[in-house]
């Protein structure tokens, strides 16, 4: 008998390779043992994936802190996580556009005229989330190193590494709540407001308490500190994308289709 992976000589009461690890397959593929193979994958408490999400919440230092600090083998990597959470997020997508299109539909909210041009905002939005969320990171990291200027524990990439944990923890809950909630009819604006923003903020406060050692006080000075700069930013992005509608001529087109429909 060989294995069936590196093709080693293996003795008939091998259970696995003494070369490459491989447990020894000996029966075909079965409805059963197919289940058992993902249920021993993705659930079982050894399993590093399940292993490394219910510690982001019970000691979210130990997995990015160690991470950073060279442990790999523990927890699952940053770039995987994260990428398991893009994978997810694009699954919401998916069942919501196919079950739920009506889910993201914002026009009620919309000025009279403007709303196929809000729609395609809000439409370029939804669409490249995956990629709006890839953008946060590097934001979110010096606004991060800004506000531990004065702790000089960890470097800009080491910054970028703990949000991509962070936001990756923070989608995967997000992605589920939300297919929840539109099964269950939840407007987006409650669960947005009432759920996703605050846990973000405060599971991000609880990772930055952990990594940093901080007491209470501390870690929620340097939050409000940080939302402060995030909506200073904010406010300027909007302000250069105003600045930018003006002269592109975007103020003039939504003129015109206000006008048109107070017309008509």
């Amino acid at each position: 008998m060989t294995c069936k992976n590196c093709y080693t000589a293996l003795k008939e009461t091998d259970d696995y390779c003494n070369s490459c690890g491989a447990k020894v397959i000996r029966n075909r593929l079965t409805i059963r043992n197919l289940f058992e193979h993902f249920s021993e994958t993705f659930f079982n408490y050894d399993n590093k994936l399940l292993r490394t999400f219910i510690s982001l919440f019970t000691k979210p230092e130990d997995v990015i802190g160690g991470y950073i600090n060279g442990v790999r083998k523990k927890y699952v990597n940053v770039i995987s996580y994260f990428a398991l959470a893009l994978t997810l997020l694009g699954l919401q997508m998916f069942i919501l556009n196919k079950f739920f299109p009506n889910y993201f539909d914002f026009s009620s909210l919309a000025t009279n005229g403007v709303e196929d041009i809000q729609k395609q905002n809000m439409d370029f939005i939804i669409e490249y989330q995956s990629f709006v969320m890839m953008l946060y990171i590097p934001l979110y990291a010096i606004i991060s190193k800004l506000v531990f200027y004065n702790l000089k524990k960890f470097n800009y990439t080491e910054h970028i590494v703990i949000f991509m944990y962070v936001l990756a923890q923070t989608s995967i809950i997000g992605s589920v709540v939300t297919v929840l909630s539109a099964t269950f009819g939840l407007s987006i604006f409650i669960l947005t407001y009432g759920f996703i923003l605050p846990f973000q903020i405060l599971y991000s406060a609880y990772c930055l308490k952990k990594i940093f050692k901080l007491r209470v006080k501390e870690i929620i000075a340097r939050t409000l500190l940080f939302l402060i700069i995030l909506i200073v930013l904010f406010v300027l992005i909007i302000i250069i994308v105003i600045v930018f509608m003006i002269f592109s001529g975007g103020f003039e087109e939504m003129k015109a289709a206000q006008k048109a429909v107070s017309l008509s």
